[in-house]
């Protein structure tokens, strides 16, 4: 299965809100492990379909893994999740995204959470979660309705990498602009 590409800031798939999926057939298993092989090849730790140019609401996230050893791997698949409870205390913590390299920046998020979603199988699951897999799928949930990181990031913060997110968005739509009018390669031609 080939790598996805991992689409950047100031793609305006980002934006998008998912939709939610019907099932799971051999589409859904396909894109389920590209998206796996893009993630762990990119050293990430959650990716969003939504991340890959596929607006459905289905996340990856794999908080265990230790990058040099595929053994430690322990895939986790959310698909139409829905954050049924979160604790009122909230925690700081240095987010980064594979959509937006180079970019980090302390967002505050509730500590625990609990989760109602279907797995790779399409069958229902809930369950609590807390640290860093809390934080983890919060973040993968927020790429599911058109939120990113920095959206969450205190004024201050913002501002200071505003030239580095102009930088990212005009990379972006110059790309954009040398692909239009011909085929865009997104996720398995989906």
């Amino acid at each position: 299965m080939a790598q996805l590409k991992i689409l950047h800031y100031g793609h305006p798939l980002l934006r998008e809100k998912a939709f939610d999926l019907r099932g799971v057939g051999r589409r859904e298993r396909e894109l389920i492990s590209a998206m796996a092989e893009t993630m762990y090849a990119a050293n990430g730790i959650g990716l969003a379909a939504t991340q890959v140019g596929v607006l459905e609401r289905l996340f990856i996230v794999d908080v265990d893994q230790q990058p040099d050893d595929p053994a430690t791997r322990r895939l986790r698949v959310f698909i139409n999740p829905e954050i049924v409870w979160e604790s009122e205390e909230d925690g700081p913590f240095e987010e980064g995204c594979l959509s937006i390299p180079g970019i980090h920046g302390e967002i505050y998020r509730p500590t625990r959470i609990r989760i109602f979603a279907r797995d790779e199988n399409f069958e229902p699951f809930e369950m609590e979660a807390d640290e860093l897999l809390a934080r983890v799928i919060q973040h993968e949930n927020d790429h599911l309705n058109g939120i990113l990181f920095v959206d969450r990031l205190a004024l201050l913060k913002r501002s200071e990498i505003a030239g580095d997110l102009n930088r990212l968005k005009r990379a972006t739509l110059e790309e954009l602009a040398q692909l239009q009018g011909k085929e865009y390669p997104i996720a398995l031609g989906m």
